[in-house]
């Protein structure tokens, strides 16, 4: 359902996805346990990172803090919405046709994206794969894969209907147990799928070829 929320602090958020690059660091560093089960066959480098859970993901968030001194975190759900949508109203960043999507997102090819819509235009590129961080255009607050390329862990437990939410940015109270929320839909899925407001779930644990994260920081100010 549509809300209102008021984000209360100022935040930054990062450009990209956090990529191998990235997290093979963390883990030459010990920051990180380095048990992604592997790269899918996609690449390294500046490819996002997949295979890594919720857990993982907070433990590099932990460890970048760590060594840079500022308060790294992940994304709270509202915060994610805010930067995908960069001011619009619209179910893409960029519009709400969908037939303009594969300008704007990496996801999955013509067979996957006529699942459910069916006259989605053709930009089959001949590749099921990620795609280096940066491919796509930036959104209007300079935000590069906010939709496609690899679900985004974010912090909140999933609250269905957004029951009981809080509207100041903050996440959802951790649960014991709790689902986590992902945001942002993948290389392996549908337009659909890929709007602003959708969400999906999984437990922390779960970790696949479609499942990344990006990181954030609260500001003192405003930049």
């Amino acid at each position: 359902p549509v809300r209102t929320v008021t984000i209360a602090k100022p935040f930054a958020v990062a450009k990209f996805e956090v990529t191998w690059d990235e997290w093979e660091a963390c883990v030459a560093m010990r920051g990180c346990d380095g048990r992604p089960t592997g790269d899918a066959g996609f690449g390294k480098g500046k490819k996002p990172v997949i295979n890594v859970s919720w857990d993982q993901a907070r433990s590099y968030v932990v460890w970048l803090s760590r060594m840079t001194g500022e308060g790294y975190r992940l994304l709270t759900a509202a915060e994610w919405e805010y930067g995908v949508r960069a001011g619009t109203q619209t179910a893409y960043s960029f519009g709400n046709d969908a037939t303009e999507i594969c300008k704007h997102a990496n996801l999955a090819d013509k067979r996957y994206r006529t699942r459910y819509t069916g006259d989605i235009a053709e930009c089959d590129d001949g590749q099921i794969t990620t795609a280096l961080v940066g491919t796509y255009p930036a959104n209007a607050f300079g935000l590069n894969d906010m939709h496609g390329n690899v679900w985004e862990w974010v912090q909140d437990c999933y609250v269905a209907r957004y029951k009981d939410a809080p509207t100041d940015g903050t996440w959802a109270p951790d649960k014991e147990s709790c689902s986590r929320v992902l945001r942002g839909g993948s290389w392996g899925d549908d337009p659909l799928i890929l709007r602003a407001a959708q969400r999906h779930y999984n437990t922390p644990v779960n970790r696949g070829s479609g499942l990344g994260f990006r990181v954030a920081r609260t500001l003192s100010h405003t930049p």
